[in-house]
């Protein structure tokens, strides 16, 4: 597959450039490191938040760096957890002497690396707490659930709460709470291609589709033969729906979240039959997203999140955020 780069080795470099290079008034790179953070970093008064991972998800999370979201944001290699000093760079350059909150997906790297720079910072006398986000319903286990696209309503409403000056420990309870009502779940039409190796992350024929996958490339937890749009809303909110807990009185967030390669058209007509099915179902929906935010490079498919929503949980959600891939 033909790919829009110049030196596979040199793509996180280029990438990170490019993003500086569009945004040169909002977000700046530390030198010699792979952390962007935002331009007026550290914001005085104001808990940081940071997050990060490995590359290949764009727009996460560097996409995230804004007022109201992220201070800033960690690149590893592609599907690759960042560095403990990276990541203690980052820290280093976004606390402002009221906490660094790290928003950490569930991934035995990230939760190592990002464990082992608060080490640091602690070493330093900066004070950090961490969520880690468990919102992939595909792994049974509530423990070893994977971090995906609801990572970003994590950034959204926790980076609100930061940003209304509220404390490291309120922010992270806050973080907590977003992640302990979110769920997601997602599909894959075809697998996404790796840059350095050319290879797929796994195979499917073509009449087949992959339930339940991940954000690395990985395969998910079973194959079917191709469902259309319709099908495969009712399939994933069948499965999602009785994870939510949701009380006649509930509101919630919905997020079509496509995987890199799926147009937005085809997105918009699976939300069509979520929010039909969410209607038929009596579920109230407050605020739907639809678009680009927690991908696997070209891979075609899509996740789809609910996330039950309270009052603060509204007011944050609505907060204004200057992020360009999460402007409100």
């Amino acid at each position: 597959m033909k790919k829009l780069i110049n030196d596979p080795e040199q793509i996180i470099d280029e990438m990170l450039d490019g993003i500086v290079a569009g945004s040169p008034d909002d977000v700046r790179r530390l030198e010699d490191t792979t952390v962007l953070v935002r331009k007026d970093a550290p914001v005085e008064g104001k808990v940081a938040l940071i997050s990060g991972g490995g590359s290949g998800h764009e727009p996460a999370h560097a996409g995230y760096i804004g007022k109201g979201m992220l201070d800033g944001a960690v690149s590893g290699e592609v599907f690759t957890s960042p560095t403990p000093d990276q990541v203690f760079e980052a820290i280093k350059a976004t606390d402002s002497g009221q906490g660094v909150l790290l928003v950490i997906k569930n991934y035995s790297g990230d939760v190592m690396n990002f464990d082992m720079a608060a080490e640091l910072a602690e070493s330093e006398d900066i004070k950090t707490a961490q969520v880690i986000v468990r919102d992939d319903i595909a792994v049974d286990d509530p423990e070893s659930r994977r971090g995906v696209a609801g990572t970003i309503f994590v950034h959204k409403i926790a980076g609100a709460k930061a940003e209304a000056g509220a404390s490291l420990e309120d922010v992270q309870q806050t973080a907590q709470k977003v992640i302990d009502n979110t769920r997601t779940m997602g599909v894959a039409l075809s697998p996404c291609i790796m840059p350095t190796s050319g290879e797929p992350g796994f195979e499917l024929a073509d009449d087949e589709i992959e339930l339940g996958i991940g954000i690395h490339g990985e395969a998910g937890i079973e194959k079917r033969k191709h469902m259309t749009a319709d099908e495969i809303a009712t399939e994933l909110l069948e499965r999602l729906l009785p994870e939510m807990d949701l009380a006649d009185s509930d509101e919630i967030a919905v997020m079509v979240n496509g995987m890199g390669a799926t147009p937005e058209m085809e997105l918009n007509v699976f939300n069509r039959k979520v929010q039909s099915l969410l209607a038929e179902k009596g579920v109230k929906v407050y605020d739907t997203t639809v678009g680009n935010f927690m991908t696997s490079l070209e891979m075609a498919g899509c996740s789809l999140t609910l996330l039950k929503l309270d009052d603060e949980l509204k007011e944050l959600l609505d907060a204004p955020s200057s992020a360009p891939a999460f402007k409100k």
